[in-house]
């Protein structure tokens, strides 16, 4: 399922400790602090889990599950990203 990974996190090690817990599991950046991609229930847990163990007490980091119709009516105003990739819908092509 489609998932969504923001934060807010005021110390720059445990925010890069986030955002490589985040693209260990396959999720691409989309902005600074909110990470989009396809999770499957164990995955999305143990992220939760290792993101938790990463903040302190005074950050705070959102995992958002969304249903592929509620992501259907999400509206992107400005600069958006590849949505076929956070998807996984791009294939690979060896040349």
């Amino acid at each position: 399922m489609l998932t969504w990974v923001i934060y807010d996190i005021s110390s720059d090690k445990i925010r890069g400790r986030v955002a490589s817990i985040c693209k260990k599991y396959g999720l691409y950046r989309v902005q600074k602090s909110a990470f989009l991609g396809t999770l499957n229930n164990n995955q999305l847990d143990s992220l939760a889990l290792e993101c938790e163990e990463a903040i302190e007490e005074e950050d705070s980091v959102f995992v958002f599950p969304m249903c592929e119709s509620c992501y259907k009516g999400v509206r992107l105003i400005g600069k958006g990203f590849n949505d076929e990739l956070v998807r996984d819908e791009v294939g690979t092509f060896i040349v």
